[in-house]
């Protein structure tokens, strides 16, 4: 179990010195013993207040954290288990107001057992307040960026937490929609970890505490930082500058196991930058996709990349959720095409193969953000044009971007194994042919 700090412990160990300043609780005048009149309610009220110092469950503020202004919503697990009443809706809807009027990213930081039983369907209710200020706060391009503690469960996992646009959670913290008394008595508690969260995609990493300052203020310095500017084209990092001379050349060279891949692009690209994980419906592609913001020559660009693997479908599913959400922040997009193709199994197809390609299409095709694409390896198809923008495509010498792998368009023209090279010629593949053809606008280094 992770360690539960106070609400105010929490916000005082991330806000940088002497900047929280707390927003004033709006004011509700409720009956005795609340909406229900529910037998001993007050004295829970006021127990809880006598031992947290606090009136209700949620303490909500703001604060510069690494430098940025954000609203921070802080849960009090010690006022009623952190749950959620029409008072706790009051002040998460005003602190979400208040961000978007000053335009300020939205930080929840979350510990809370659900809804409060004593407001019965009144308590459940506030899940619907909640999850509108989130939509509206995502609509004005503001950035929500959810830390899990423990416990994160019930309807604020299933609004403020899973709802973020970026999800960090706090090592050993319960984390799942079903609290720990009303779950299936032979359910193992290990799928209700933030570890488990990250690996089924439904959050993007575990931060240890000593570093959640740190890295929270990064995610907020590069999601505040939108730009009109297109991402400049990397430069190559392969080892010739010379365009190859035949098709077949261009696909050896392309699956050079000494060609430089994405994590060299990126690494040599940005200064520092952060990692988005999952696609939020249950899978991950951490072989086959890298995504996630970063700081290229003093601005923030986000970036999907493919690592040289045949890519799965939540590996997609990920880069159009990335592309989404640089678009809504209004950062510029670079994507890194490296794929032989997208991955082609049975576990493929049940997972969804054919729709996460297309969403993705749809994700670049509708981005008003300027996108940017470097070719840096294998072109394959369909799963790696997904990734392409259109008329803004570059590729290095040493890529190559086809229809189809020469060996299998050999094999569906029926054509006998020694016809896959002038069959790659035929194709015209390479990257001067790619120009030629104005399938991209033109290659870098060569």
């Amino acid at each position: 179990m992770a360690e539960r700090l106070s609400a105010r412990a929490v916000v005082t160990a991330l806000a940088d010195d002497a900047t929280f300043a707390e927003l004033p609780a709006p004011i509700r005048n409720s009956r005795p013993d609340g909406p229900l009149a529910w037998p001993g309610y007050d004295d829970s009220r006021a127990r809880a207040a006598e031992r947290t110092g606090e009136q209700e469950s949620v303490v909500c503020g703001t604060a510069r954290v690494g430098g940025t202004r954000a609203v921070l919503i802080a849960f009090e697990f010690g006022f009623l288990g952190g749950s959620l009443g029409e008072r706790t809706g009051d002040r998460l809807e005003a602190a979400c107001t208040y961000a978007r009027e000053r335009r300020f990213p939205v930080v929840p930081l979350v510990a809370t057992g659900g809804s409060r039983m004593q407001e019965g369907m009144l308590a459940l209710t506030q899940l619907q307040r909640v999850a509108r200020q989130s939509a509206l706060t995502r609509e004005a391009g503001l950035a929500q960026v959810a830390v899990l503690r423990d416990p994160t469960t019930g309807g604020g996992w299933a609004t403020l937490g899973a709802g973020a646009d970026v999800v960090l959670a706090l090592p050993g913290a319960q984390v799942g929609f079903a609290g720990s008394r009303v779950r299936p008595a032979d359910a193992d508690p290990a799928a209700y970890t933030a570890e488990a969260q990250v690996i089924a995609g439904a959050a993007d990493t575990v931060v240890r505490p000593e570093e959640l300052r740190g890295t929270l203020g990064r995610w907020l310095r590069l999601l505040t930082c939108p730009s009109t500017t297109p991402a400049p084209t990397p430069e190559p990092l392969g080892e010739t500058a010379v365009l190859p001379a035949t098709g077949w050349d261009a696909v050896r060279r392309a699956r050079s196991p000494r060609r430089p891949r994405a994590a060299a692009y990126l690494d040599a690209y940005f200064t520092d930058r952060v990692a988005i994980s999952g696609d939020r419906c249950g899978g991950t592609d951490p072989e086959g996709m890298l995504c996630g913001f970063g700081t290229h020559g003093g601005r923030t660009v986000a970036y999907a990349a493919q690592t040289g693997t045949a890519t799965r479908p939540a590996g997609y599913r990920t880069a159009a959720r990335l592309i989404r959400l640089a678009d809504r922040l209004g950062i510029p997009v670079l994507t890194l095409v490296d794929t032989p193709g997208a991955a082609n199994d049975a576990e493929a197809e049940r997972q969804g193969a054919g729709a996460a390609i297309a969403d993705l299409f749809g994700a670049v095709a509708s981005a008003r953000t300027p996108v940017t694409t470097l070719v840096i390896g294998e072109g394959g198809s369909g799963g790696a044009l997904a990734l392409a923008a259109p008329g803004n495509t570059w590729a290095t010498p040493d890529s190559y971007f086809s229809v189809i792998a020469p060996e299998l368009a050999a094999a569906i023209l029926k054509r006998p194994p020694r016809e896959v090279e002038p069959t790659a010629d035929q194709l015209r593949i390479r990257p001067q042919d790619l120009v030629e053809l104005g399938v991209i606008r033109g290659t870098v280094g060569g």
